[in-house]
Parts: C-alpha cells; sequence; structure tokens
C-alpha cells in the first residue's frame, strides 16, 4: 500500500489567505478500514509554534479517515487530532460538538482527558459552562450523554463555504491588470468567460470531494467575480468539522496545482464587494417534524440572547463583512426573517409555507472553525 496522509487542522490566522494546515506522509503495510488501525504520530511542535524546542513533541491522534483522490486506490488521507503528551488538545476538534453519541469507530479519539491548560485554538471559556467530569468527555461543553439534560434528537448542519481566490501576483484571480471587473451582478451562479473564473479547477475540487468521501453537496460562483462556494452536508454535528476542513484542505491543496492562492477572509477586498461568510444551515428532528415551525422560533429566540458570544466564534475580522450591506446583517444587531438575507437569521421561504424544516445563521465568517460554530449553535439551542 502506499502512504497515507496525516493533516492537522489548525485554526486560521487573520488577515491571512488560506488556511492553515500541516501535512506528514506515512507507508503503511496494507489498507486500513478503521482509524483503530493507525497509531499515534508526532510531530516537531516546535516548527509550528505549537510548542517549545526543549519540549517539543505533539502529537497526531487520528479520528477520521477519508479516501485519498491524489494516490487513490487504497491510499487514504487521515484527519488527526493534535495534542500534547499529557493530552492537552492543541486542536479545537477535541471540544467538538457532541450532540450525537460517537460513532462506534470513533470511540478512541474521545477517551483522552486533557489538563486544564487551553490554547489559541480551545474554544473561549465562555463556550464551557457546562463542563462535565466525566472521563472521555473533560472539556466538553456539553452534560454527559447519559445525563437526561441530553438532547433527544440528533443535529444536522449544512455549512456553505465561500472563498475568494488570487493569482500569484497578488490579484483576485482573473481580474484586469491594474483595473477592476464590472459591477457585481453577472457573477452569481455565472456562466461564461468574463463571468466566472478558475471553472476547471472549482470542477476538480468537487470531483475531488466526491472520490474522497466528503459530504458535499454543491457548489457555485458567488456575487463577487473570482469568489466560489462550496456547501458540505447535511452531517450530524460531530462529523461536519471534518468534511469541512477536509474539503478545505483538498481545495488548497488542488488550488496549489494551479498556482492560486485561496483565501477564506472574510472581506478579502475593500469597496462595493461582497465578503464572504459560512452560512450555517441548522435542523434537529424537532424543527423538521410536524409543528416543527415553532421550535425553530424557539431557538432563534434562545439565539438572540446569545448574539455577543456567537459573534466571538463566528471568524476573525467578521466586523468587516457583518456591515449591514452586501447581503449582512450589522454585527452589532440581532434579526430575523423570512427569505431575508439582510438578517442575522434567514427562514427558507419553503420551511415557514411547510411549517418545519431547518434555518441559517448568516453570521458566521468565510474563516470559522466548523468545531466551535457547531458547539455554539447546540449549546445555544438545546442545552441551555
Amino acid at each position: 500500500m502506499g502512504p497515507y496522509h496525516s493533516i492537522q487542522p489548525s485554526n486560521l490566522v487573520g488577515k491571512q489567505r488560506g488556511g492553515s494546515f500541516k501535512v506528514q506522509i506515512n507507508t503503511l503495510p496494507g489498507p486500513v478500514k478503521s482509524v483503530d488501525e493507525l497509531k499515534e504520530w508526532n510531530f516537531d511542535g516546535s516548527s509550528t509554534g505549537q510548542a517549545e524546542g526543549h519540549n517539543s513533541d505533539v502529537f497526531l491522534r487520528p479520528a477520521a479517515i477519508f479516501k485519498d483522490p491524489f494516490r487513490r486506490g487504497d491510499n487514504i488521507l487521515v484527519i488527526a487530532e493534535t495534542c500534547t503528551r499529557s493530552r492537552t488538545f492543541l486542536s479545537s476538534r477535541g471540544n467538538r460538538a457532541r450532540a450525537d453519541p460517537p460513532s462506534p469507530k470513533l470511540q478512541t479519539t474521545t477517551t483522552a482527558r486533557p489538563t486544564s491548560t487551553t490554547t489559541a485554538t480551545s474554544a473561549p471559556r465562555r463556550w464551557r459552562p457546562l463542563r462535565s467530569t466525566t472521563p472521555g468527555y473533560a472539556r466538553s461543553p456539553y452534560r454527559p450523554l447519559s445525563s437526561p439534560a441530553d438532547p433527544p434528537a440528533p443535529s444536522q448542519f449544512g455549512l456553505e463555504q465561500e472563498y475568494t481566490i488570487f493569482g500569484s501576483d497578488g490579484r483576485p484571480y482573473g481580474w484586469p491588470v491594474g483595473g477592476f471587473p464590472g459591477p457585481q451582478g453577472p457573477y452569481y451562479c455565472g456562466v461564461g468567460a468574463g463571468k466566472v473564473y478558475a471553472r476547471d479547477m472549482i470542477e476538480a475540487h468537487y470531483r475531488a470531494c466526491l472520490y474522497a468521501g466528503v459530504t458535499i453537496s454543491g457548489i457555485n460562483a458567488e456575487v463577487m467575480p473570482s469568489q466560489w462556494e462550496f456547501q458540505v452536508g447535511p452531517c450530524p454535528g460531530k462529523d461536519m468539522g471534518d468534511h469541512l476542513w477536509m474539503a478545505r484542505f483538498l481545495l488548497i491543496r488542488i488550488a496549489e496545482e494551479w498556482g492560486i492562492t485561496v483565501s477564506l477572509h472574510p472581506k478579502p477586498l475593500e469597496g462595493d464587494w461582497n465578503g464572504a461568510g459560512c452560512h450555517t444551515n441548522y435542523s434537529t428532528n424537532g424543527t423538521r417534524a410536524e409543528g416543527g415551525m415553532k421550535v425553530i422560533e424557539e431557538m432563534i429566540e434562545k439565539l438572540s440572547k446569545r448574539h455577543a458570544e456567537h459573534i466571538e466564534v463566528y471568524g476573525t475580522d467578521n466586523d468587516l463583512r457583518l456591515s449591514g450591506r452586501h447581503e449582512t446583517a450589522h454585527i452589532g444587531a440581532f434579526s430575523s426573517g423570512v427569505a431575508n438575507r439582510g438578517c442575522s437569521i434567514r427562514i427558507p421561504k419553503s420551511v415557514a409555507a411547510e411549517g418545519k424544516g431547518y434555518f441559517e445563521d448568516r453570521r458566521p465568517a468565510s474563516n470559522i472553525d466548523p468545531y466551535q460554530v457547531c458547539n455554539a449553535m447546540v449549546e445555544s439551542t438545546l442545552l441551555i
């Protein structure tokens, strides 16, 4: 069998273009069917700013497997949690949403008992008020799954990842030298030269995600030229972060072949241009059942009371995007409405007509940590 990738997702840094990934390649003696068959690995954390040189080992704990679209065959891509030997998590995946019981194949990744030490990539303290003392759920913002207060139904997420592509010269890909394209209007879901750019790369990413097993549900050109979007989901909360991070990795890795840089900054260009978000679509059994509209309204009321707390984990530089213009609500105010893309929370018109379904939180920025966002949504709507 050929080598497999071990991918370390880490938080994005404000005002940088693209996501921050580290990759190691290892060779295994044969095909792998489960993360339980993979050994723990390590790397030099002092070279990534995650450890000091005198105590530099950071450990990679295999957590999720995807098929490798580059090497194909039995080769795999692996998402790994990063932690110290004392099991202090350095990646936010260790605190991912637990609205659903852990999958049996992943239970070995939830048994670590991190120390109280936190890092910049850990969820803010305010997202851990329900901290459990049960082994296996240390530093989780959720009660033990056996608690009577646990949500009775699984949550489902769908994330809309917007991004902007830049050429090697630092300009938005395809934009005219020394000038600007025409005003926004013809680019959204556009077709034809001058309306969309790098479609061949975007299609390659779509196919790679499908091959890898990412739950990608669509793509489209966005409002600003050289801005695109892909959608991931529906996924349970505990899997959403894995699938979005893998899709991001594949995008950045494929863009490398084209000499293109991917920006996840929420407002990569000043002026009369749309920003980039990661709209979060959310539902539970309660919202999807008959009478679900009432449940949706109750959840929106809860979210309105925690607006500031959500904004804190909804991405860096999001204030540049949430201006009240360009299909956004202002960052300082919470609002909701049916079919209104200028609100914080949008209820699709079809949901309002049917009286059940899902709603869309339009506040999250394109550079969110999906584990934190899923945590926040489940906590605010189901656990408080």
